[in-house]
């Protein structure tokens, strides 16, 4: 199953426990694929590196490079017309829609309440009560 992380998901599941660190423990056992956009991996690079300035112990590096071993980059065109209240988390949407993933698990309250005709908005505990 292939799916688009909000990066709330993807760095909470990387330092927490709980149902984002599931889904990155799915991605690690082959059963979901994280589909990204280089917009995306842009933002998880970025939160990264503010979250290892404030704490140093904090490496994001291995993930990012097992990103971009292990899952699907697409290059994903524009979305026709504004779906989101948030412009920032347009690039979610475009990558769900462009990549024809399965569904978007976000943490995002703008994300989550958007309204997309054929398009699957999770949170993190409905994508592992569902698929997990």
């Amino acid at each position: 199953m292939r799916i688009v992380l909000d990066t709330n998901v993807f760095v909470s599941g990387i330092f927490f426990s709980g149902p984002p660190h599931r889904i990155l423990g799915a991605w690690r056992d082959g059963r979901v694929r994280i589909v990204y956009s280089p917009a995306i991996a842009e933002e998880y690079q970025r939160v990264l590196a503010e979250l290892s300035q404030e704490f140093p112990q904090i490496n994001g590096q291995p993930f990012l490079d097992l990103l971009a071993h292990w899952g699907e980059l697409i290059q994903p065109g524009p979305v026709a017309s504004p779906i989101c209240r948030d412009p920032e988390d347009v690039k979610f949407i475009d990558c769900l829609l462009w990549s024809g993933a399965h569904c978007l698990v976000s943490g995002d309250r703008d994300l989550l309440e958007a309204r997309i005709e054929k398009a699957l908005i999770l949170s993190p505990r409905q994508f592992c009560d569902q698929y997990l």
